[in-house]
């Protein structure tokens, strides 16, 4: 596929999947650019723990925290086995702090070419929602901690700035995160300043938002060619961003921990001269295994503290 075909084929397929948002959207009376409680339940019905009042599912903080030590690769590998095929967002990205990571509960927002018929009738229907001020602060009001702010700007540049850094440290303030846009934000050297705060956006820009509107606000959007959900949990690491629907959060987080160990065990062994890579790389024996949950269990506190992985981890293992 040439250049030219892969461009056009990519906005099909953006175009294809907000017009469906957008025509569930407007089946809500009385807030056009939000979908019913209800119907986000169904969509994310594997989902079985805590959720927002909006229906929003609400991965526990314990394993947001674990989750900055899963590789982009490790997660991927979990979501593929769930038949999860499209949940990874590759570059360019434009990172702000490269070297940090980001992890959060998405909360979503979808934006268009404004059209101002649309927009007044949006308007209208946010107003009696209580939305105050621009439509680009909507999302950012409705931000709680551990949130992390993913939007579509239809990969608009110049006059698409989603945020600049007051928005930023508004950002930081509501959910104690960044944000990833399929857009572009300006302020680039104002929101690096912001501690804690990190960005990954198509490009930087020094122009404001204009001509844009907000068409869907916690409903399903697309990043790159990732399918993004409301309450997915977003990893951004300098590989890009993939989404973990939140059913599959704990599992990814798991796998990983136990990844960590295992590769952990081997690397040690080898280094100390006990095995050969050889005898590490392929089916281990009695003996390796019984080696193994005996290092599981002299260092517990140890290789809490030192892979990151929880103490719940090594318990199956042991169990195993």
């Amino acid at each position: 596929m040439n250049p030219l075909e892969h461009f056009f084929t990519r906005r099909f397929k953006q175009g294809t999947l907000l017009v469906a948002a957008f025509i569930l959207c407007l089946q809500v009376p009385l807030n056009a650019q939000k979908i019913p409680r209800q119907t986000l339940i169904s969509m994310t019905s594997e989902w079985e723990g805590e959720r927002y009042p909006d229906g929003r599912p609400k991965v526990p903080a314990d394993v947001l925290e674990r989750m900055e030590e899963v590789s982009i690769e490790e997660a991927w590998g979990t979501l593929r086995q769930h038949d999860y095929h499209n949940q990874f967002a590759g570059g360019p990205w434009k990172i702000l702090k490269p070297g940090e990571v980001m992890v959060g509960r998405a909360l979503t927002a979808t934006y268009y070419p404004a059209r101002p018929g649309v927009q007044k009738h949006i308007s209208e229907q946010q107003e009696k929602a209580g939305h105050t001020g621009p439509t680009n602060t909507w999302p950012i009001d409705m931000l709680n901690q551990g949130d992390l702010y993913v939007a579509n700007g239809f990969g608009k540049i110049k006059d698409g700035t989603l945020i600049g850094d007051r928005l930023g440290n508004t950002i930081y303030a509501n959910s104690g995160n960044g944000v990833v846009f399929e857009g572009s934000s300006r302020d680039r050297e104002g929101l690096s300043e912001i501690e804690g705060f990190n960005a990954f956006v198509r490009d930087w820009d020094p122009s404001f938002i204009q001509h844009m509107m907000l068409i869907g606000l916690n409903t399903p959007t697309l990043i790159g060619e990732a399918t993004v959900m409301p309450g997915d949990v977003v990893l951004a690491k300098q590989t890009g961003v993939i989404f973990i629907p939140a059913h599959l959060a704990e599992e990814v987080v798991i796998d990983s921990e136990r990844t960590r160990l295992r590769d952990g065990f081997a690397h040690q062994r080898v280094q100390d001269g006990t095995y050969t890579a050889g005898q590490m790389d392929t089916e281990w024996t009695d003996e390796i295994r019984q080696d193994f949950e005996n290092w599981l269990r002299s260092n517990s506190e140890e290789l809490q503290e030192k892979f990151g992985v929880g103490q719940a981890t090594i318990d199956e293992l042991l169990e195993e």
